[in-house]
């Protein structure tokens, strides 16, 4: 029980302190660090799996199975966004007359 509590205590803190970290970023500046957290998600990708694969406890492996399916919406549209911002950059061919 101690272990649940102190484990939703630091999922609510992180909660607070994500959300206040992305409020306070510029526009300008959100779509480059972008593809930086990707490497993150893909780090908590991986931690749910684990978390998934665990054959301790069926609750354990329900909410691992949940945040794979979140961690890799999470990948997907970063790549996507990312993506998109760098076709932003490239140079449209010059149509002729």
């Amino acid at each position: 029980m101690e272990t649940a509590v102190l484990g939703l205590t630091i999922f609510v803190l992180a909660l607070f302190a994500g959300f206040e970290i992305i409020t306070k970023v510029p526009p300008t500046l959100h779509t480059p660090l972008m593809s930086g957290a990707n490497a993150i998600s893909g780090i908590t990708l991986v931690g749910a799996l684990l978390a998934a694969g665990s054959e301790r406890d069926w609750l354990l492996s329900a909410l691992g199975f949940v945040a794979v399916v979140f961690a890799t919406i999470n990948v997907v549209g970063g790549f996507l966004v990312t993506h998109r911002m760098l076709a932003m950059f490239r140079q449209r061919p010059k149509m002729e007359p």
